[in-house]
């Protein structure tokens, strides 16, 4: 193998398959890139056995081939080098790189060795807008919950519909849900049936890390075990990556039961004004993070105060849109504070029930976007 290629697009490549390896004492092949020169193109890859990355960088390939090297020390080495043409060279089993000034060899191993990541057939796929799903998994991802008895929650829940995504995710004290409507966006869709799976958080987080870098269209294709994420590229030059992710078996819990159908009282409110409060509030909160809400439709404010015997207490009010019954009802204020960040409109709406029942926080004339949370009971 010998290839030359900008060093910029070999830090890049890099950068983004190393996170999935480490430390694999039982399988070393584990903590290693594989990198593969074909056609115009260096491919990496790496995989833990759950997740599969490839990324493919525009290069110069004047002899194909491919090799394995250590994942680390490569992308260490290859990040404290100056953004010059480099030339990567295969002899002896020994990766040769040259940049600039510097030049070193690094002991690879064979790369039939490397485990084998799946590739998936394109039977079942959609294809949809990448901000879009950046956006919508940005908004959910952290409520998800690492659970040994309750795997089915350490993950992201998607379900295929027709002209519709859901995506959601649950750690039992909260819930978010993002709809993506696929009539709004531009996609194109080969899903003969409805389809769902659970995709762990750690696939999740990867997925947001490459978007959040390239954001093009994304194509999802749909197996019974594996669910693979490639990006639709827009020119020959872009990079091309591939996420492939085993899923959790079992089945998600029946959220949509958990989702209020109406609400005794209603708030509309000012959101930047919203989160200051409570972050004041959460200044005073006890051991159990609670703060206080008194909605009091006839004087149209929503009250919040907290008490901690050790600091002392806080009390203030937001003047607001009331529709409904007088509710005094206590929330965790960081479960509060994280529903609220992911909400972007100017006002949002604030429903309540009872005092033991969900509050749900949703944008402004926007369905798309629901989050629960479960109120601390107080008796």
């Amino acid at each position: 193998m010998k290839i030359i290629i900008l060093n910029e697009n070999l830090k890049k490549g890099l950068n983004i398959v190393e996170r999935t390896t480490g430390k694999n004492l039982t399988l070393p092949s584990l903590n290693n890139v594989l990198l593969k020169a074909e056609k115009s193109f260096l491919e990496f890859s790496t995989t833990d056995l759950e997740i599969g990355l490839r990324w493919q960088e525009l290069a110069k390939i004047e002899e194909g081939g491919k090799v394995s090297v250590p994942a680390k020390i490569f992308s260490h080495f290859i990040n404290l080098l100056p953004d010059k043409k480099t030339i990567l060279e295969t002899k002896d089993n020994f990766l040769y790189v040259k940049c600039g000034n510097y030049q070193s060899k690094i002991k690879g191993f064979d790369p039939e060795e490397f485990p084998i990541i799946p590739i998936i057939q394109d039977k079942e796929f959609v294809e949809i807008d990448g901000k879009k799903l950046l956006e919508g998994l940005t908004q959910i991802i952290d409520v998800a919950s690492l659970s040994q008895t309750r795997p089915e929650i350490s993950g992201v829940y998607f379900l295929f519909q027709k002209d519709l995504i859901k995506i959601v995710a649950t750690d039992s004290f909260r819930l978010a849900e993002k709809k993506l409507y696929l009539g709004e966006i531009e996609h194109k869709s080969h899903i003969s049936k409805e389809y769902s799976f659970i995709l762990p958080q750690k696939s999740v987080y990867e997925l947001i890390n490459i978007l959040s870098e390239n954001k093009e269209k994304v194509k999802i294709s749909i197996s019974p075990n594996q669910v693979l994420f490639e990006n639709i590229k827009k020119e020959i030059s872009s990079p091309k990556f591939f996420i492939s992710s085993r899923l959790i078996e079992g089945e998600y819990p029946k959220y949509e039961e958990i989702i209020p159908k109406k609400y005794k009282t209603q708030i509309i409110v000012d959101r930047n004004e919203f989160i200051n409060q409570v972050r004041i509030a959460s200044l005073f909160s006890g051991r159990i993070n609670e703060v206080k809400f008194k909605i009091e439709p006839q004087n149209r404010k929503m009250t919040i105060s907290s008490f901690n015997p050790e600091f002392g207490e806080n009390e203030s009010f937001i003047p607001c849109q009331i529709k409904g019954e007088k509710i005094e009802i206590s929330f965790n204020y960081k479960f509060l504070l994280d529903g609220l960040s992911k909400i972007k409109t100017p006002d949002l709406i604030f429903e309540l029930n009872k005092v033991d029942g969900p509050g749900v926080l949703k944008p402004l004339d926007d369905i798309s976007y629901i989050y629960i949370v479960m109120p601390i009971k107080t008796d």
